[in-house]
């Protein structure tokens, strides 16, 4: 895995901390992708297992505090949960950060979360580019949101076109 010479982002969010999330971090980390990461999820054990594992430089206990100051958030739920979440985050994130999920299908995730996000937000739908779920971080090996901030989906119309390739 190469790593960057400066990382892309300064502070990556990760709502949920299940095996895509877990592997993402390790991925941005290995990568250099990102100066820290923070990480949330629902369940106070799960908290507690995500900062056993060391793979987040903080874990919050819920989302808005996952997201304030983040440059690059990743929501990494079930695809039903995305509308309400970006919902709940979508007042708190900043100026000109990029949003991402992991989910399967990118209809249901475009249809549910661009209608909460803001417009000062890049909204790039993605999607985990491999079937293995190992939580080591080699699922991600190469993720390109992270490094060239693209997805091989069809952009949502709110997204310009010059953060897409």
């Amino acid at each position: 895995m190469t790593r960057l010479e400066q990382p892309i982002y300064n502070r990556l969010a990760l709502i949920g901390a299940g095996l895509i999330g877990g592997s993402i971090a390790r991925a941005a980390r290995a990568q250099g992708a990102v100066r820290s990461i923070v990480v949330t999820a629902r369940s106070a054990e799960t908290r507690k297992r995500v900062a056993e594992l060391g793979f987040a430089d903080q874990v919050v206990e819920n989302n808005v505090a996952a997201v304030e100051g983040a440059d690059l958030v990743i929501v990494c739920i079930p695809v039903g949960a995305c509308g309400p979440v970006a919902g709940e985050i979508a007042p708190h994130l900043m100026k000109g950060a990029t949003v991402s999920d992991v989910g399967s299908v990118k209809g249901a995730v475009v249809r549910d979360m661009a209608p909460h996000l803001p417009p000062h937000v890049h909204f790039v739908p993605a999607h985990r580019r491999n079937g293995r779920r190992t939580g080591r971080g080699d699922a991600f090996r190469g993720a390109e949101i992270l490094r060239r901030r693209v997805s091989r989906f069809h952009p949502h119309r709110r997204v310009r076109s010059d953060h897409v390739a």
